[in-house]
């Protein structure tokens, strides 16, 4: 008799800032309270994956190399035990804050992820570890991930200094191509491969078409799922050969001013159902953002979150069905049958 192939839910998060007011607040809270009534539906996952967007140090001395507007840094075991509270499995830590305290807060950062059991790509102390992908088992089946980010490129790796996997969106360039064969590298040793991008400018509604294009070669390369992020707000979820690309998760834990226009206080639970390899179906949750907690979004405003997702993934030729409490989007050919 064959063996049934597994069942698996992947869940993808945007940007968890833990650092600042949400430091403050979270240090005199329970470890849970930052996810709020979306905690219990994270737990659930099988494999969930956050944009980690600060540095967790006691360091204190912040990057100085090059003018930053802002410095994330949060207490080591606050943040470790807000993120094991949501049974997080893995931070992608390539972005424009993980550097935010220098040399020293980037190793604290993989040290104290490391010893928690949370894996991470996309940073490192020098470049191969920083494009060294992270591999987790998940039953039977072997996940990757491999990340980078096209912002702040003073926290670019070399090959003898820490720092980010810093890579321009620029196709049909050497450091493009060299990034595209090590993704094909990682999905030989995998089966499943997530590519996670901090790209692209603040609070777009859509991603300039070469990223598109991007993230489609990537895809051929065989990355299996794009998770991206660092736009602030949600975007479209495209399909492409069966496999989802999510331009940009938005956020989820901060302590941001809010854009009345973007809307960066709106994001979404990016549920991922996942049979044997076969990417199945997602599910997304709205979700409100408010100072340092996230919750399940209710009434209206869950309504207009839901709405403005619906219209930007079908300009993306995604379908989508609407149900009390979410979207569901078929990608296998048995939902999209059954999604008519």
């Amino acid at each position: 008799m064959s063996k049934l192939p597994e069942q698996k839910k992947f869940i993808l998060l945007g940007d968890v800032m833990l650092g600042r007011g949400v430091n403050e607040l979270i240090r005199e809270s329970p470890p849970g309270y930052a996810w709020g009534d979306t905690l219990e539906i994270i737990k659930s996952a099988d494999y969930s994956l956050v944009n980690l967007e600060c540095a967790l140090t006691y360091h204190e001395k912040n990057w100085a190399k090059t003018p930053k507007a802002y410095y994330f840094r949060a207490d080591p075991g606050v943040a470790i035990a807000c993120l094991k509270a949501a049974n997080i499995s893995c931070a992608c830590i390539a972005n424009n804050h993980i550097l935010d305290f220098q040399e020293e807060g980037l190793v604290d950062t993989l040290n104290f992820l490391d010893k928690a059991g949370i894996c991470h790509a996309g940073a490192g102390r020098n470049l191969p570890e920083a494009r060294d992908p992270a591999y987790r088992a998940i039953g039977d089946t072997r996940v990757g991930l491999i990340a980078f980010t096209d912002n702040e490129p003073a926290f670019a790796a070399a090959e003898e200094l820490s720092g980010v996997d810093y890579l321009p969106v620029y196709l049909d360039t050497e450091p493009f191509n060299s990034f595209l064969e090590a993704v094909f590298e990682a999905k030989r040793a995998c089966d499943i491969l997530i590519v996670s991008a901090h790209w692209g400018p603040n609070m777009e509604f859509r991603l300039p078409i070469e990223f598109r294009e991007a993230a489609h070669r990537m895809i051929a390369a065989g990355a299996d799922i794009i998770h991206g992020h660092s736009a602030h707000n949600f975007q479209g979820i495209e399909i492409y050969e069966g496999k989802p690309i999510f331009y940009a998760t938005g956020d989820f834990i901060d302590d941001y001013a809010i854009d009345p226009i973007y809307r960066n206080d709106w994001t979404f639970i990016f549920v991922l159902n996942i049979n044997g390899v076969e990417m199945d179906s997602i599910e997304l949750y709205p979700v409100h953002i408010s100072f340092a907690q996230a919750m399940l979004a209710k009434g209206i405003e869950s309504t207009l979150i839901m709405d403005r997702m619906e219209a930007m993934c079908g300009e993306l030729g995604t379908k989508t069905a609407r149900q009390k409490d979410r979207i569901s989007v078929p990608i296998s050919e048995e939902q999209l049958r059954r999604a008519g």
